[in-house]
């Protein structure tokens, strides 16, 4: 009862803040925001009408904004939080406090990335550079019933720009303080006329780095970027269209392996020196060099077939990964009897096939549809390897390590228009899941050594069946207001903990992670669709929560992935756009989140404290906001000045579900502005950015590696500049 009370107030207080229809006099002559289509329901509609919480960013706006990956968007969708690290592969993304944080090959996201209709299983694989974008869609909450079973949480809806007919390229160069250069270049049309077109995109990007490393001087925590995307759309007539595309990024990034921000014992702060512990330190002492290379490349072919009014979609999906990556384990520059040196190399390779069929029914019929069969193949292959120096021996252990996913799914969702104002929505999807892996590992050492598990061996296989699917109403109040009241089922699939130092308490599966959500939104336009307003008030329950929790293995700090029990988050979320003048628009989003653990399953022989019930889950911050402004002053000659600001702000965050006292970020905000002068009749525009005005160091990680704590150092720890130059041809 006290959940839905306190439910029933957020909306009440979330309906004070919608616009009223007519509360504001029309001019026709002034301007109206930009429509926005989505396809958070699998076709296109529009965003106020679509029964879906979702915050959607521009893809032009994005890159002028220096926001090149999934990572740098989370400061704009309050509701979406993203996890780290040294490799890309150890990243992991948040919808309302929910994601899961394993580099296992065996365990599924929380939040699932689709980008161009194709699933990508591993969130890694997402996390780099994102070429040609047209939007980004948030959609936040379980998404299963659509988008699948890796969709408990939320989804990334990802759309890159499709090819026009009439011939276009363009040239973007960019230059940002730490020497860091961007180069994007891309041209596309017609190749036969109404027949065939194409296009294609390329990226050239390097970055220093904002990290010094006083053991040789190097400056690291940067990067080395390229990659090309081409697209072709094939439409013999108006009922076929067939869409191919390909694309292939190459990245070498250095960022560190943490950097150490509070020693906690006199001897490892004496270890580190000449560098000082701080919570704004962007100095490291280490004799190895942490860095990545990675390699994301991709087919895919959509054909989209029109028969009468009913349309039949077709995906079929290769998508390759490899990703090597060399860390340095201690942190640290010398050697010594109290501090051993460790070093490991990882080397993925991951290749996925799918296929989905959708069949979408002709809209404005009492009973509209989408349904579809899916099928999706992963294989994962990895050896890592550690290395343990000592003042007198040198030990070393190696792991080959595999995974194989097989997943099948049948899904349908229906709207039934009762009345054109009344609508009923009933979705269902049954998933069966395959899994199964293999471990061995070798060791130098019988005995355990400090990092190195001695030899041992395992497999297994699991297969599950699983359900997720939604249901709810929506009515619209007024032709510009719309409400939705939807209950979700989510589900993902079962797991296994499959990593370097596995051991025997480790083979068995976990059990398939479920969750219930409620959700009532209202989507309201006024003043002749200048301001627009979303509400969405939300409840979720999860049931065995795939999680990590810290433990001591060899006399190192690890994670250990566990069915950790059962939690719950709850919140209100608010976006909103407001074209106020002419020439400025004001936009924005605010999110409560109290995303906590009710009952935490102790794993047996756990090293960190179990004591965390009603504690907050990590990486969500109870309050988070973004506020826009963007401003347009026109000149007589054809020129446009454009001004933009805006400011990110969050309160405290947890790191470590352990509910460590060092692995808190405090508030922070970051405020960041632009300018810019542009003449769009002759296809040029130049624009001077500044980010982080306010120099405010924080730290999107922090993590405990015994003797330390450790964090990330984000690319806009510190206040920097940059200068872009762009020309349309």
């Amino acid at each position: 009862m006290h959940t839905l009370q306190r439910s029933t107030f957020l909306i009440l207080a979330g309906l004070t803040a919608l616009p009223v229809g007519g509360a504001f006099a029309a001019d026709e002559q002034e301007p109206t925001l930009k429509s926005v289509t989505v396809t958070a329901t699998r076709r296109e509609e529009s965003l106020q009408k679509v029964p879906v919480a979702v915050s959607v960013l521009d893809g032009e706006q994005l890159e002028r904004d220096n926001r090149n990956g999934v990572a740098s968007i989370a400061q704009q969708v309050p509701s979406l939080n993203f996890r780290t690290g040294a490799s890309n592969k150890d990243t992991s993304l948040f919808v309302r406090g929910v994601g899961t944080i394993s580099t296992s090959p065996g365990v599924e996201p929380t939040v699932a990335t689709v980008i161009d209709g194709v699933v990508y299983a591993r969130p890694g694989q997402a996390t780099l550079d994102l070429l040609d974008l047209e939007r980004i869609e948030v959609l936040r909450g379980p998404q299963g019933t659509l988008f699948g079973k890796n969709a408990s949480a939320g989804v990334l809806n990802i759309t890159s720009k499709a090819p026009t007919a009439e011939t276009h390229g363009y040239v973007d160069q960019s230059f940002y303080s730490g020497n860091e250069s961007r180069t994007r270049f891309g041209i596309g049309g017609s190749l036969v006329p109404d027949v065939l077109k194409g296009s294609i995109s390329t990226l050239f990007g390097s970055y220093d780095g904002n990290v010094d490393n006083k053991h040789n001087g190097q400056e690291v925590n940067g990067y080395n970027h390229k990659g090309i995307r081409g697209k072709l759309e094939f439409t013999p007539n108006d009922d076929v269209k067939l869409t191919l595309i390909a694309d292939y990024m190459q990245s070498h990034d250095d960022a560190p392996n943490g950097v150490v921000s509070k020693s906690l014992t006199p001897a490892f702060a004496n270890a580190l020196s000449p560098v000082r512990a701080s919570s704004d330190n962007r100095d490291i002492n280490t004799d190895t060099r942490t860095h990545v290379e990675d390699t994301n490349k991709g087919l895919s072919a959509q054909l989209d077939w029109n028969l009468g009014d009913y349309t039949l979609t077709s995906i079929t999906a290769w998508r390759g990964w490899d990703n090597n990556q060399y860390q340095d384990g201690d942190r640290l520059g010398t050697i010594t009897a109290a501090f051993p040196g460790t070093a490991d190399k990882g080397e993925l390779e991951f290749n996925q096939y799918s296929q989905e069929l959708r069949l979408a029914s002709p809209k404005g019929e009492f009973l509209e549809y989408v349904g579809g069969l899916f099928y999706m193949h992963g294989k994962d292959e990895e050896t890592y390897q550690r290395t343990l120096t000592t003042t007198t021996r040198t030990d070393r252990g190696i792991a080959d390590y595999s995974s194989t996913n097989d997943s099948y799914a049948v899904f349908g969702e229906t709207t039934l228009n009762f009345t054109s104002r009344f609508r009923g929505i009933a979705g269902l999807r049954y998933t069966h899941d395959d899994l199964k892996y293999d471990h061995r590992r070798v060791s130098t050492s019988t005995t355990t050594v400090s990092g190195i598990q001695p030899a041992t061996s395992s497999s297994g296989s699991v297969d599950e069946d699983g359900w997720s699917g939604r249901l709810g109403v929506q009515y619209d109040l007024t032709d510009s207001i719309t409400s939705y009241l939807t209950h979700s089922r989510g589900y993902k699939g079962p797991a296994y903990n499959v990593f370097f130092n596995m051991q025997p308490r480790d083979t068995d599966a976990l059990k398939p992670e479920t969750s219930n959500t409620w959700e009532a939104g209202i989507k309201a336009s006024a003043w002749n669709n200048r301001l627009t307003t979303n509400l969405a008030v939300f409840h979720s329950d999860y049931d065995n929560y795939q999680a990590n929790f810290f433990d001591t293995v060899a006399g190192q700090v690890v994670t250990r992935l566990i069915n950790a029990g059962s939690v719950s988050t709850e919140g209100v979320e608010l976006d909103y756009a407001l074209q106020a003048t002419q020439q400025l628009k004001l936009s924005g989003a605010l999110a409560y989140t109290r995303a906590r653990i009710d009952e935490f399953a102790c794993p047996p022989g756990a090293a960190a404290s179990c004591n965390v019930n009603g504690k907050p889950l990590p990486f969500s911050p109870d309050w988070k906001s973004y506020v826009r402004a963007d401003y347009t002053i026109p000149l007589d000659n054809g020129l446009d000045i454009e001004l933009g600001t805006d400011y990110s702000w969050q309160s405290e965050v947890q790191y470590d579900i352990s509910q460590n006292v060092d692995t808190k970020q405090g508030a922070y905000g970051i405020w960041n502005a632009s300018v810019a002068l542009a003449d769009y009749s002759n296809g040029w525009r130049v624009a001077v950015l500044a980010k982080n005005l306010a120099d405010k160091s924080y730290s999107p990680l922090l993590a405990s590696g015994g003797n330390y704590i450790y964090r990330a150092v984000p690319r806009d720890d510190e206040r920097y500049f940059g200068v872009q130059l762009r020309k349309d041809f």
